[in-house]
């Protein structure tokens, strides 16, 4: 059994799964986490979830947590489109790929399984988040369900984390930079490689990484072209 880690897909189907198919060749006895953000931005936001159940339904052990993004269509449902931050062709992007006009349209088996989704889990090695913790708290692992989905801003504690290592994802930085904090050993490890941003050459690249082995996998988007703002 091998486990692996994955942060913001956004869309990129292709891209993700051969990841799983073809670059860490993904077992039924293995355990493949993911740390949030599976929609908005790019082309196939539908198509991520649609082949997350697929996996479930062929045996595949996976855990999925919740990103921002994907808190923005539970925001939508229970408080209002108002509340929908996305640019507007953005947002239509997403809609129309789901087939809808408005988010509370979109089909309950996806909202579903978003609301089911944990924000954080706590692993005997490993902390497993979006975006982050409060390291100002004496137990980050209380820090509140916004910042665990929307901070950018950490002092990682190696103290407070005690034997266990973070990864995250959220905002996305270089390769390399993944490459030297998983060298250093840091308390922390961003895996979002900005694999949506194909169009700038410091990110547009899809990051796995194994919790047993602390190796890193990366894979270049394969998309076909779609509009997306640079990063």
């Amino acid at each position: 059994m091998a486990r692996y880690a994955i942060s913001d897909i956004h869309g990129c189907l292709v891209t993700f799964r051969t990841m799983v198919e073809e670059i860490i060749q993904l077992r039924p006895q293995d355990h493949l986490y993911l740390l949030g953000d599976y929609i908005n931005k790019g082309p196939d936001s539908k198509g991520v979830l649609d082949y997350l159940f697929t996996l479930q339904q062929r045996g595949y052990q996976l855990t999925c947590l919740r990103g921002n993004h994907d808190q923005l269509l539970l925001d939508a449902i229970d408080q209002g489109e108002h509340t929908v931050w996305l640019p507007e062709a953005e947002k239509q992007k997403t809609l129309q790929n789901f087939g809808v006009h408005q988010f509370k349209d979109i089909p309950s088996k996806y909202i579903a399984f978003i609301r089911a989704m944990p924000l954080l889990v706590v692993l005997d090695d490993y902390i497993l988040v979006h975006a982050g913790l409060d390291f100002s708290l004496t137990n980050p692992l209380l820090t509140s369900n916004h910042l665990l989905l929307n901070t950018k801003r950490m002092q990682p504690s190696k103290a407070k984390l005690g034997e266990r290592l973070l990864l995250h994802g959220h905002v996305p930085v270089t390769a390399s930079t993944i490459r030297k904090a998983t060298n250093k050993k840091k308390a922390a490890i961003n895996l979002d490689a900005g694999c949506t941003y194909y169009r700038n050459e410091e990110f547009g690249q899809l990051c796995a990484f194994h919790l047993d082995e602390v190796a890193l996998f990366f894979l270049k988007n394969i998309e076909q072209s779609y509009p997306i703002n640079v990063k």
